[in-house]
């Protein structure tokens, strides 16, 4: 009897510590263990994601430039999926077989896990395909927005979301999944963080047919979904628009600045794209199509083009040498039709008297004169060394942005070319090379590229009188009038008491010297045109201006290349922007100059409504 209960507690012992393991299994299993969880879950549980709508954007008087319209995406989870019609699947989609199997063996390297099928259908051929959903078992739809523009201008702006890479899926720290899409470019990258909102996630109970049953605990786990918020940019939509009109036919930019705030007014890019080709299933065949396009549309010109600045080099001179104490406004120079150095002349085409002051040298545009300037600069003897000097007037020249970033709020800008000592250094030797050997630097030619955003700046720096606000596109975050965001302020290295002389003789550029063409009915604009030598091609047209002369409202900077003269096109283009923009309501009375530039084609010529004429 004895050895009886013995052999009764031994077993009731075992078999309890076997029930004790087995309960403790499953309580690891079901409540601790995450992996196990999300294993129960996927066998009735479906995770929707939520997907928000994108910000809006708007130009600076509200006009609504890119808004939101419903797509799908066609989601699979692999392991769930059970032989079905692929033709009739295949027919619904609009794809092929070939199509189909390869989605599916891209879809099956996580076969437990969703992944995106097709993406951007459209509501018309979902609407047909969701009819039929329930036939094709471990298929799902996901509702997201896709980006719509109610413009066909302002690309390189406004820019283009994509589908996520690897290398944002690990920036992102797991907000991102594959198949999902950011901002890739313009305004759409850089304000990501704002434009994305927050995704939501509903959790809904299906059943062995993949076909929804309910809302999982009636909802109380599921996270809604916050659209993104809108934002209000700097852009002048119809000035932008208008810009483009302009400049079409050409290769070139425009950039208007408006110099009190630093707010871009327009940011023109030729030759340009509409920004809707960049939305919907045929992005991609859209974008490798610009992306081989000779004429190069996808790249953004006014951030990253580095032309020689030319003339329009010379009010930068003028300002530095007045700060360094070697130029006074009735400082004269004699002309003589070119400057010598060696055996090679800096010519001066202008005819003009000789010698002349600093304002009438600005407004002839006279090259000797400012070959003297430069000297007068960089062979300072204050400075121990010629090497001291250049460096001194490197750093004046970074002050006004040259061949440094000014940080605008648009991912990819260029910093320009601006040698330092000792590029000069690795190629004449150190202390074999002075002013004479770079005298090209002083008519803005050489070694030297400037991007047209940095030419626009420098006439804000001008027109402020020595300062600048950084550029930038975002104007008010959330509504019209809110949220706004702080842009630094920078004084560059000369004094203001240095600028008038400086501006008077920019007033006297387009009164009677080389950019006559830019004048405009009551208003005094100030101006520099600049003809800027091109290795590969005939000269780029530049031009370089602010209106009002005093108190300011908006500095422009336009580069048409391979044109001629800046009194050509960049002049008249410039001019006609600022018109529009400073009286929207009037109407453009040069109508022979705007329908000139409006219809001349320069890229090919046969189709232009006039032809090319060159003025000086």
């Amino acid at each position: 009897m004895r050895g009886l209960k013995r052999r009764q507690w031994f077993y009731i012992i075992t078999f309890a510590f076997l029930g004790l393991i087995y309960v403790t299994r499953l309580f690891f299993m079901q409540v601790l263990d995450e992996d196990y969880k999300a294993f129960a879950e996927d066998n009735y549980l479906h995770k929707e994601i939520q997907f928000p709508a994108r910000g809006l954007m708007y130009d600076r008087n509200g006009k609504l430039l890119v808004y939101n319209d419903a797509t799908f995406d066609l989601m699979v989870v692999p392991k769930k999926v059970k032989p079905f019609d692929t033709l009739t699947f295949c027919k619904l989609l609009g794809i092929d077989t070939a199509g189909f199997k390869s989605r599916m063996l891209k879809a099956q390297k996580t076969p437990q896990r969703p992944s995106v099928f097709e993406k951007q259908i459209s509501q018309r051929t979902f609407a047909l395909f969701q009819e039929r959903l329930f036939d094709f078992p471990g298929f799902y739809a996901e509702l997201r927005t896709d980006r719509r523009y109610r413009t066909q201008s302002a690309a390189h702006v406004l820019g283009s979301i994509g589908e996520v890479t690897n290398k944002d899926i690990d920036a992102s720290e797991g907000y991102y999944r594959q198949g999902e899409y950011m901002g890739k470019s313009g305004i759409e990258k850089s304000y990501e963080d704002i434009l994305r909102g927050t995704k939501g996630v509903k959790k809904i109970i299906v059943d062995v047919h993949n076909r929804t049953v309910g809302t999982y605990a009636e909802g109380i786990y599921d996270t809604m979904a916050i659209a993104g918020t809108s934002v209000y940019t700097t852009l002048d939509a119809d000035l932008q628009a208008y810009g483009e009109s302009l400049i079409n036919g050409k290769v070139g930019s425009i950039v208007a600045i408006e110099p009190s705030t630093g707010e871009v007014l327009a940011l023109v890019s030729s030759p340009a794209y509409d920004p809707n080709l960049l939305i919907g299933r045929e992005r991609g065949n859209n974008y490798m199509e610009l992306l081989r396009d000779p004429m190069k549309p996808l790249f953004n010109r006014p951030l990253n083009a580095p032309y020689p600045p030319g003339s329009i080099f010379k009010a930068i001179e003028a300002l530095v040498a007045q700060q360094e104490g070697v130029l006074r406004p009735e400082t004269q120079y004699h002309c003589g039709g070119g400057y010598r150095v060696g055996s090679h002349t800096v010519k001066c085409s202008h005819g003009h008297v000789s010698p002349l002051p600093l304002r009438p040298a600005l407004m002839h545009s006279c090259n000797p004169y400012f070959c003297y300037v430069f000297r007068s600069i960089v062979d300072q003897k204050k400075f121990k060394t010629f090497e001291e000097a250049y460096q001194n007037w490197y750093r004046h020249m970074q002050s006004f942005g040259i061949g440094t970033k000014l940080g605008i709020d648009l991912y990819g800008e260029a910093k320009g070319i601006l040698k330092t000592s000792d590029y000069y250094n690795k190629v004449y030797g150190k202390g074999s090379w002075k002013g004479s050997t770079i005298i090209s630097l002083s008519i803005g030619q050489g070694e030297l590229g400037v991007t047209p955003l940095q030419m626009a700046n420098v006439m804000a720096i001008i027109a402020n009188r020595g300062f600048f606000i950084t550029p930038h596109v975002l104007k008010y975050i959330g509504k019209k009038g809110g949220e706004t965001r702080d842009f630094e302020k920078k004084r560059c290295s000369v004094d203001s008491i240095y600028f008038p002389v400086v501006v008077e003789g920019l007033a006297d550029v387009v009164k009677s010297g080389t950019a006559r063409v830019a004048q405009i009915d009551s208003v005094e604009v100030c101006g520099k045109t600049g003809t800027a030598q091109n290795p590969h091609g005939k000269d780029h047209s530049i031009f370089m201006a602010f209106a009002p002369k005093d108190n300011p409202k908006i500095a422009i900077a336009v580069v048409v290349e391979n044109s001629g003269y800046g009194s050509t096109w960049a002049a008249p283009i410039a001019s006609l922007m600022m018109e529009r923009y400073l009286f929207p309501e009037r109407v453009i009375k040069r109508k022979a100059l705007e329908e000139r530039m409006l219809n001349t084609n320069l890229i090919n010529p046969s189709t232009s409504g006039n032809g090319v004429q060159s003025s000086h």
